[in-house]
């Protein structure tokens, strides 16, 4: 389980693609003073298995169901990368649950730079939007947000100047895409309403 706060921007170095799945060679010093072979880090909000590690960098196999359903297939050699180590047992939970299970991808569709923040707008799948509210959380590229205004297909996050400098979504245009995981929470309890046919 994760946390949505991203503990260091880092970088892919490697890319490997295979028959029906890829290997990413990332680099992270903070996520991997620690790291061991079949540790779990999130990867723009992709929880990814840990294969190899030497020295700062980490490999990390992507099957094609992950390829298809998040933006990891985009990741070329210099992209730049989110990255979350698992929560440890009592850690204090500083954004929301978040387990690195992509549900969608979106599109950044406009900034709105201020002073002190920025209003960013995100396209959003139509199967998503029931489980999307005003002030509710929602992770964009492994990052825990709040959302500003739920629209029929869009919504907005305000991101503050430290998010802006340490996350991707400081460097991210019109057109690029994120990885999206809604609040599971939402989906558990319209599980157990009942819900799930009537509200599609």
């Amino acid at each position: 389980m994760f946390t949505g706060i991203v503990e260091e921007l880092g970088e892919v170095t490697a890319v490997e693609t295979l028959d029906d799945a890829c290997r990413f060679r990332l680099r992270g010093p903070v996520v991997t003073e620690d790291a061991k072979h079949g540790d779990s880090i999130a990867v723009n909000g992709v929880c990814l298995t840990v294969v190899e590690h030497e020295g700062d960098e980490f490999t990390a196999d992507v099957m094609a169901e992950t390829l298809n359903r998040s933006s990891l297939g985009a990741l070329t050699v210099g992209s730049r990368v989110n990255l979350e180590r698992p929560m440890a047992l009592g850690a204090r939970l500083g954004g929301h649950i978040v387990q690195g299970h992509v549900d969608g991808t979106g599109e950044i569709l406009e900034r709105k730079p201020s002073d002190n923040w920025e209003l960013v707008k995100i396209s959003l799948p139509a199967d998503l939007t029931r489980y999307v509210v005003e002030k509710g959380s929602i992770t964009v590229d492994g990052i825990s947000l709040t959302v500003v205004d739920a629209g029929p297909d869009y919504f907005t996050v305000s991101l503050i100047p430290t998010t802006l400098a340490l996350t991707t979504l400081g460097l991210k245009q019109p057109g690029d895409p994120v990885n999206l995981e809604v609040d599971v929470v939402a989906k558990y309890v319209e599980r157990l309403l009942g819900t799930r046919g009537a509200a599609q």
